[in-house]
């Protein structure tokens, strides 16, 4: 239950998606960001194939396909975590847009498995998307 009036409650539902939405533009940049942690390991899995002679001599180096399950992890990560931060910044510009409110939910509830910053946004997006005066600016759709 609100303990705002009910004459402030639209001002303060603006303010509050206008605020999620930017924290879901924050939160897809650094998810984008801590997808590229994943490069380093897709650098190695190439060195492991294109040149092997650098980590052994001979017998000793590294069979080819530990380069390549490198490089096919590092990109099945990368791909995935590039995704999740395209998805969430969808998600932030279609609350701003007060349009796909199902979307919205859901993309809060699966931001809720990344800790620490999107349990922390899935939680406060789900119940500012809970209100029953955030649905209905969700519903409302202006003439066009």
């Amino acid at each position: 239950m609100d303990n705002a009036a009910p004459n402030q409650q639209p001002t303060l539902d603006n303010e509050h998606l206008r605020l999620l939405s930017i924290f879901h533009y924050v939160v897809s940049g650094l998810a984008a960001l801590f997808a590229c942690i994943s490069i380093i390991h897709l650098v190695i899995g190439l060195f492991f194939i294109f040149a092997p002679q650098k980590f052994g001599q001979g017998s000793n180096q590294p069979p080819a396909l530990i380069g390549w399950f490198f490089v096919g992890f590092a990109s099945a990560l990368i791909l995935l975590g590039w995704t999740y931060a395209i998805l969430v910044l969808i998600a932030g510009r279609f609350i701003a847009r007060r349009k796909h409110y199902t979307f919205c939910f859901v993309m809060a509830a699966v931001e809720c498995l990344f800790m620490p910053f999107g349990t922390v946004l899935g939680v406060f997006t789900i119940l500012v998307l809970n209100r029953g005066s955030v649905k209905e600016m969700f519903n409302t759709r202006p003439a066009a």
